[in-house]
């Protein structure tokens, strides 16, 4: 039997945009004592999400009062929107004994390892930058601005991928699933 996810962890999903964080994360969420703590953002939802699913959607002014109040573990602008992770919700999953699974970005990953929580930082990285753009511009969210703005965004972050625990390359969403899996579960 597969030993369980080291209980009380946070496991941060690091990468950029278009890399295949949130379908990584969708896998290791169907084994055994994963789960996931939802992100609130200021940014609009996009086709298909929905609020307290796959964000919490929030007015910039709630979000900011929020800050103010000590309620985010972690909080960053990205692409011009607040992010931020809510303490409760992680705080409630670690006492469940949960691996806590969060889809951040790069600053959000250094200010929970200043956090004193438990945490391991798994960065994920594209095949290449050229399937990068091409996975891009396949979603269709942004346009050819935005997807140049988002390729420069990529090329700072991996740039930063040395601080990270693990460096998993997203050619196939399974096998990429597998090696955080094992990783998480070795307790390094």
């Amino acid at each position: 039997m597969t030993p369980p996810a080291a209980p009380g962890l946070v496991a941060v999903i690091s990468g950029p945009s278009g890399v295949g964080k949130t379908t990584v994360v969708e896998g290791l969420l169907k084994l055994p004592g994963y789960a996931r703590s939802i992100t609130a953002t200021t940014r609009p939802p996009r086709s298909g999400e929905k609020d307290g699913v796959d964000y919490l959607f929030l007015p910039r002014g709630e979000f900011e009062k929020g800050i103010q109040r000590g309620r985010f573990l972690e909080h960053a602008v990205v692409h011009g929107h607040l992010y931020g992770t809510p303490k409760d919700k992680v705080e409630a999953l670690l006492k469940q004994g949960l691996t806590c699974l969060l889809n951040i970005d790069v600053q959000g990953a250094a200010a929970l390892r200043r956090s004193g929580l438990a945490v391991r930082t798994i960065f994920i990285l594209p095949p290449s930058m050229e399937e990068l753009q091409a996975r891009l511009t396949k979603r269709a969210t942004e346009g050819p601005a935005e997807v140049a703005i988002r390729m420069e965004i990529a090329r700072r972050e991996i740039a930063q991928s040395d601080g990270f625990d693990l460096k998993a390359v997203n050619r196939v969403v399974e096998e990429t699933v597998g090696e955080i899996d094992r990783f998480l579960r070795s307790g390094r």
